[in-house]
Order: C-alpha cells, then sequence, then structure tokens
C-alpha cells in the first residue's frame, strides 16, 4: 500500500517537525515520517540562538519557552564561593563576562538574545505546535531508500511505500535521504571525542564548577546538576553508537582533569565529535535538505539547532509557494542561497573554538591572548554577538535598496498596541504602513512612522520605501 501526501518530511525532530509545521500553516498536506517510536530524550543542545528564538516569537511559542527557561535557569548550579563577575556562556571553553557585554536589542524588542532550554523540551513545544496544526507524525518507520522521478518522489520505509511531489530530508547527519539522492557532503573529518552526560557523581570535590583546560583536554561541570562534559584530542570515538558507560566517564574525567571520580549512575549520555560538513546543493530536484541533514560541527552554544530552525522558516514558506502554485520552483533555488552562507559562518565559528581548546603549547599561548580579548568590554560584546548566532542577511537587495532589506525586520509596535511578530503568527506576507499609506488587497497593518515595509513570511524585510 502506498501513502500520498503533498509533501514528506523525513525526521521528527525540532526542525523536521518546524518545517512540517510551516507547510501545514500555509494549508500544504504534509506528513512527518520519524525513525524513533518516542521523542528523543538524550541530553543535547541546552539552548537556542537569536534567530530561532525569533521564529518562535513569530509563530506565539516563545512565551511557554520562556516559561521552560525559568524553571530551567532556577535549578541550575552556581559557583558557591566569592562574589565574581557572572558569566553568560563560553568560546572555547573561555567564559564570557556578562557585565562586559553591550548588547543592544537591535530592534527587535522583548525577544532575548538566547533562550536556554534543554532540547527536548523545545522538542515538545514544535511536537505540540505541529500536532495542533494537524500534521500527523508517524513513528517507528525507518526510511530505506528515496527514489526522485519528474513528477514526484517515493520514499521507501521498512513499513511501505510514501509519494510525494517533494520530500525535505530532516533525517541528521547520517541522512538517508541525503545519500539516497547522492548529494555530497564534504567537509573536515573529526579529530576529537567529546562525551557530554547527565550522572550522578562521587567523590568530586576536586572538579570545579565550570570550563576549565588542562594538559590532556577539556572538561565542563554543570551548569546544570549532573552535567559534565569532556573533550579529548586523542581522535573519534571508536563507535560513536555504543552506550557510553559510567566507566566511560570515569576514566575520560579523570584524562582530562587529574581527578578520579566515581560516577554512580548515568542518567543521559552521548558523544559527538569535531566533524564538520556542509552539502554540495540544499536542493536536488524534489528532494530537499535541512537542519544537520544539510550541515554538521560540534555542538557548542545550541549554534546546529538554532541553524536548522531557521533552514526550516526559510523553506517552508517557499516550498509552500511552490506546492501551491503562487510562486515558480526556481524559488527554491534562494533557499541554497540565503541558507549556505549562514552554516558556512557557524562552521567555522566552531572549528575556530576547537582549534583553541587544543592542549598543546602554542595554542596554550593563543588562547592567553584571546581570553584577555574576550575579558574587554569590546572583546565579549563581540563573541557574544557571534555566538547568538549568524544574523539573517538573505541576498536579495538590488542597488538603492533600503539596508534592511534581507535582514529581520525590526519589531514594530501597531497602532493598536500589538507587536509584529504578534500579527505575523499567521505565516502570511505582512505589508506595514503609514496612518497615510494606501490601501492594499494583502493584509496590511498600520503603524505610525515615515516608511512602509513588506515582511516575508519568515520574518525578512523584503522591502522597504
Amino acid at each position: 500500500m502506498t501513502t500520498t501526501h503533498e509533501v514528506l518530511v523525513v525526521g521528527g525532530g525540532p526542525v523536521g517537525l518546524l518545517t512540517a509545521a510551516e507547510l501545514a500553516l500555509a494549508g500544504v498536506d504534509v506528513a512527518v515520517l520519524e525513525r524513533r517510536t518516542e521523542p528523543d530524550r538524550t541530553i543535547k543542545a541546552g539552548s537556542v540562538v537569536a534567530t530561532a528564538v525569533h521564529a518562535m516569537d513569530r509563530r506565539g511559542l516563545l512565551e511557554r519557552g520562556l516559561e521552560v527557561q525559568q524553571r530551567f535557569l532556577a535549578g541550575l548550579l552556581r559557583p558557591t564561593t566569592g562574589r565574581g563577575p557572572r558569566f553568560a556562556g563560553h568560546l572555547a571553553g573561555i567564559p564570557l563576562r556578562l557585565d562586559l557585554m553591550d548588547l543592544p536589542d537591535a530592534g527587535h524588542g522583548p525577544v532575548p538574545m538566547l533562550l536556554a532550554i534543554p532540547q527536548h523540551e523545545l522538542e515538545a513545544i514544535l511536537l505540540d505546535h505541529a500536532t495542533a496544526l494537524g500534521v500527523p507524525i508517524h513513528r517507528g518507520l525507518t526510511t530505506t531508500d528515496v527514489v526522485e522521478s519528474a513528477s514526484g518522489v517515493t520514499v521507501a520505509t521498512d513499513r511501505g511505500e510514501w509519494t510525494a511531489s517533494w520530500v525535505v530530508g530532516a533525517d541528521g547527519g547520517r541522512s538517508v535521504v541525503r545519500r539516497a539522492v547522492g548529494v555530497g557532503f564534504p567537509g573536515t573529518d573529526p579529530e576529537i571525542t567529546g562525551r557530554q552526560a547527565l550522572v550522578d557523581l562521587a567523590d568530586a570535590d576536586g572538579l570545579e564548577f565550570g570550563w576549565q583546560h588542562g594538559p590532556h583536554g577539556v572538561w565542563c561541570v554543570g551548569p546544570q546538576p549532573g552535567r559534565i562534559l569532556t573533550v579529548e584530542f586523542d581522535g573519534p570515538p571508536a563507535d560513536r553508537d555504543a552506550p557510553v558507560t559510567a566507566e566511560e566517564l570515569e576514566k575520560s574525567l579523570q584524562h582530562v582533569s587529574g581527578t578520579q571520580v566515581r560516577v554512580t549512575a548515568v542518567h543521559s549520555a552521548t558523544r559527538w565529535t569535531d566533524n564538520t560538513r556542509q552539502v554540495d546543493a540544499y536542493r536536488h530536484g524534489r528532494v530537499l535538505l535541512a537542519g544537520d541533514a544539510a550541515h554538521v560541527h560540534p555542538p557548542f552554544g545550541g549554534q546546529g539547532l538554532g541553524l536548522g530552525l531557521s533552514d526550516a522558516m526559510n523553506l517552508g514558506w517557499k516550498l509552500a509557494a511552490v506546492v501551491r502554485g503562487q510562486d515558480p520552483e526556481s524559488l527554491l533555488d534562494t533557499y541554497d542561497a540565503e541558507r549556505r552562507p549562514a552554516a558556512a559562518a557557524v562552521l567555522d565559528l566552531t572549528r575556530a573554538q576547537v582549534a583553541l581548546m587544543r592542549p598543546d603549547p602554542k595554542t596554550i599561548a593563543l588562547r592567553r591572548f584571546v581570553g584577555d580579548a574576550l575579558a574587554t568590554r569590546p572583546g565579549a560584546t563581540a563573541a557574544a554577538r557571534l555566538l547568538a548566532g549568524p544574523e539573517v542577511h538573505a541576498p536579495i537587495a538590488q542597488p538603492g535598496d533600503d539596508p534592511l532589506v534581507g535582514r529581520l525586520a525590526p519589531e514594530t509596535v501597531l497602532d493598536d498596541g500589538r507587536r509584529l511578530a504578534e500579527v505575523a503568527r499567521d505565516g502570511r506576507w505582512t505589508r506595514v504602513v503609514t496612518a497615510e499609506g494606501p490601501a492594499s488587497d494583502e493584509r496590511t497593518t498600520v503603524v505610525r512612522g515615515p516608511r512602509a515595509m513588506l515582511v516575508r513570511p519568515d520574518g525578512v524585510c523584503a522591502a522597504r520605501r
């Protein structure tokens, strides 16, 4: 039996769920195929960057995210000694001082530059969002092949075939979709082994809170109770998929920190590497790639999760417009043009961080100079802006256009007191005009001000006059 939809999204993680939700919001018949039988609760990212936070705001999801953040932050550990400065994130394991950061909101109102939220909690929010929009989530389906034709795509699974006019591969770094259609995935091979876990520790008094560098690697304790992270520079793991044991974590901690501890329980654990790659093409005929299926890198600061969610916002409205016959298929080529530079910037940033973490004498000396720079207001501010994720910069501006074209539209308060993001939650284009501006058949929002602008469904300013 073959099941047919207009679009199939392979992969039911955060990126796949948001992509499907964006399509459903635009009236597209879309379904999600997911290998796992239950949502993934493995410890992964603990935050999302600014562009993803803006996306949540535009779809009415930020309030719930902020509630999760409040609960999450209330349970975090704090250093127990001294009254030193507060830290907000790190660059290559070098803590960044919050009091040195000069971060205006850049016109985006109450939206924070970072949202502290565990990835599985964000996935739960997106799952509820997609389900509320009527997206069917089919779990326990392993995709085995993807075959394109001139008119559609067939997805083979271990439980039958599915067909669609279009397929989005959001099935992770080892994407079956990407491999099936033959899209290249060039980059640099892994050289390190990272481990992250939530554990119960005994005899851990010698492990200092926060990020630390040692002669054999890097480690971090906290800020979640029981969270530990290690980075070793002796090659990638022999088996990334084998369960991470208490003994393995004890050995890794002792190797990098020189402190012997006992791990009495492992609640969640994962391995990762510095494997860093980006696809040759985000589109292959009727197949599009998003999230880790399109780009992978070391998991620092929720950068990869933020990239993937921004992929979903960029792709969703474009694919919907093509499916509904409102725009030609060539619109989908702009997805690659707009998202590739953002991913390339994050790949470079994470490569640089791994390089700065190395324990050799030359890197130690370099890290000392970088640390001194980050301890200044300009340095801390610049680092914070980098870690907030790449700015949206769609290359759509023409000579003479306003500098805002191609960037996220600034937050605007309307005459009725609502914010622009609140008006845009239906996923449609928005024309923002002054009180004296012309009427339009398009949805028109009235504000006070000297200019008018056209805002895309993903929040990007498409025109300003």
